[in-house]
Parts: structure tokens; C-alpha cells; sequence
């Protein structure tokens, strides 16, 4: 695993409308800003806008060799991996220069100017995943593991996808005047889009805060699956919550030695809907074990509500 365990990876504000944008259109999550790897197996937690990568279920031995099952390389939808936000093209053009070897040559030139601060283009080539096939199979399995027997998760995510490209090229903007000057030499090339291309090459930049291209298959996209608590389980605590308030008034008038006003009719529970791991908390001793584990826990498909996660530490 690329960096070890409990490696954080640090998510910028600045990524925020990629970041959504990439989910929206790819289905995968991406690794920016730092570029890391993440394999299929590997397991993880969000804090503080960090993702935190723990372990692997494979490394660590939570799987026997004879049950991982990986695919092979399957390709992917290539018009989903190029997608931009705020990014107009104000001059595309051919142009001619001179070569002291190879005397005159044409090129392709092309300015990209972006609109706002977080404002971004993204470009990905031959894009392709790896994934776990029998997720479904061990599912189970790993939520004892993971909960009860070799850990003690409460919250947790794991890597069942992971896709690469041949390579990919992103620039997102400081400021609105953010500014890209890109040319190549290639033949093939009329006034069509240019970012990206393996022979463009960068004349200049303004207002970038970050520019960054990627040549080699790295595992820099991903799905995952999140451990969360059952609806039923959930829907039990909720109602069991509201009801013990409900009796807090007159407990509260019998207890303590003040006359703390209350308008019953107008007077309504709040229960947050962050409240899942309130469920596990108020649990008694021993009853979350390796033989009740799977009444409480499932697995679900993380989303944009996971990828908020990464800039929500911003937003405090």
C-alpha cells in the first residue's frame, strides 16, 4: 500500500466543485489533491476533512488467499472522464514557428480561462477498473471482523473499486482570472480541444492553484462501501429517545429544586439525524457482539453525502 497505513490524505477546499463534478459524472471518487493510491481492500475513515487510510482487508489477513477474487481490467465509459466547471476557451487557433533543426512548423494554441475560484478541467484517458467480486460473499464476514473480532469499528469505509487511466490532466483556478495557455505540435489536431492530449505542452499559466498531469495507471479513483447501522435498529432507538424525553419535564420538576418553566403543547423532542452512533453508544455491556454484530451493521454505497465529508471541516 502506497504510503502505509494511517497515511493522510488532506482534501483542500478548492477541490470541492471537482470533486462533486468527477462523482457526478464518473461514479468514482477521486484521490486529489495528494494523487494517492487506494487499492481495492483498502480500508479507511474521513476525519476532519482527512481521509485516513487504516489498513487492507487482504494485508491485514481479514480475507483467506482462496476467497480474493479481483476482476480483470475493465474498461470504462471514456466521454465521462472529461468534464470542466466555469472554463470558457476564448482563442483556439493554428499557428506557425521556426525550428533551427527542422525549419517551420505548425502548431495548435489554446487559452482556457477560468470564471472563479474553485473553477476546474479535467481530463482523463482510457480509463479502466479493478474491483472485488465476491463483496457480496464477504460482506458479512467483514462486518464481525471489523466490529467485533480483529477491530473495533464504529465507523468505517472499504475500497471495492479502483480505477485508473493512462493518464490525466487538472488544472483548477485561484481567482476569476484564472488563465491556461496550452499548444501542440501534433498533426492531427484542427481547433479541437487540446488539454489533456499527451503532446500538448504548457505556454503559460496565471491564477492556477493547482496543475497537475498524471502518465502512469495509478489507482487514483475509487467506490467504496460504508459501514452504517440498520434502519430497524435506528428507527428502534429514535422512537425509544423521544419517548424518555417526553417524560423529562416532570422528572425534571421532581429532581431538581427550581421551577423550570415547559408548554406542553408547543413542547416537541428534536432528534438529530446524526444519530447513528448515538444507537451504538447507549448500548449495554456486551450486547454489540460477534453473534449480534450483523443486527446492527450493514454496508451501503458511499456517495456525495461522503464526499461533503472531505469540506465539511470548512465549513465549522
Amino acid at each position: 500500500m502506497s504510503g502505509g497505513f494511517l497515511k493522510a490524505i488532506f482534501m483542500d477546499q478548492v477541490f470541492e466543485k471537482y470533486y462533486r463534478a468527477c462523482y457526478s459524472r464518473t461514479g468514482y471518487i477521486p484521490t486529489q489533491p495528494s494523487g494517492d493510491n487506494l487499492y481495492p481492500g483498502d480500508f479507511f475513515q474521513i476525519r476532519k476533512g482527512e481521509l485516513i487510510v487504516l489498513g487492507n482487508i487482504y494485508m491485514n489477513n481479514l480475507v483467506s488467499s482462496e476467497n480474493c477474487y479481483l476482476s480483470e481490467p475493465n474498461p470504462l465509459n471514456s466521454s465521462a472522464w472529461s468534464f470542466y466547471n466555469g472554463v470558457s476557451k476564448p482563442y483556439s487557433g493554428r499557428g506557425t514557428g521556426e525550428n533551427v533543426f527542422e525549419g517551420q512548423f505548425e502548431y495548435s494554441r489554446q487559452v482556457l480561462a477560468f470564471d472563479s475560484w474553485g473553477s476546474f478541467n479535467f481530463k482523463g484517458l482510457n480509463p479502466e477498473s479493478v474491483r472485488i467480486l465476491n463483496w457480496n460473499f464477504l460482506a458479512d464476514e467483514l462486518i464481525i471482523k471489523l466490529t467485533q473480532t480483529n477491530f473495533s469499528f464504529r465507523e468505517l469505509y472499504v475500497v471495492t473499486e479502483s480505477a485508473t487511466t493512462t493518464d490525466w490532466t487538472l488544472a483548477i483556478a485561484s481567482s476569476d482570472k484564472g488563465e491556461l495557455e496550452i499548444a501542440t505540435d501534433s498533426d492531427n489536431f484542427g481547433l479541437v480541444d487540446i488539454f489533456g492530449h499527451p503532446s500538448s505542452r504548457t505556454i503559460q499559466s496565471k491564477e492556477i492553484e493547482f496543475y497537475n498531469r498524471e502518465e502512469k495507471r495509478k489507482p487514483n479513483f475509487f467506490k467504496a462501501k460504508k459501514l452504517v447501522v440498520h434502519e430497524n435498529q435506528l428507527e428502534v432507538f429514535v422512537n425509544d429517545l423521544i419517548n424518555r424525553r417526553l417524560g423529562v419535564y416532570e422528572w425534571a420538576n421532581e429532581f431538581y429544586d427550581y421551577n423550570f418553566e415547559y408548554d406542553p403543547v408547543s413542547y416537541s423532542p428534536h432528534v438529530s439525524v446524526n444519530t447513528q452512533g448515538s444507537v451504538l453508544d447507549m448500548l449495554q455491556g456486551n450486547e454489540l457482539n460477534p453473534n449480534t454484530a450483523l443486527q446492527y451493521f450493514k454496508w451501503t454505497d458511499a456517495g456525495q453525502d461522503d464526499i461533503d465529508r472531505f469540506f465539511e471541516f470548512y465549513a465549522a
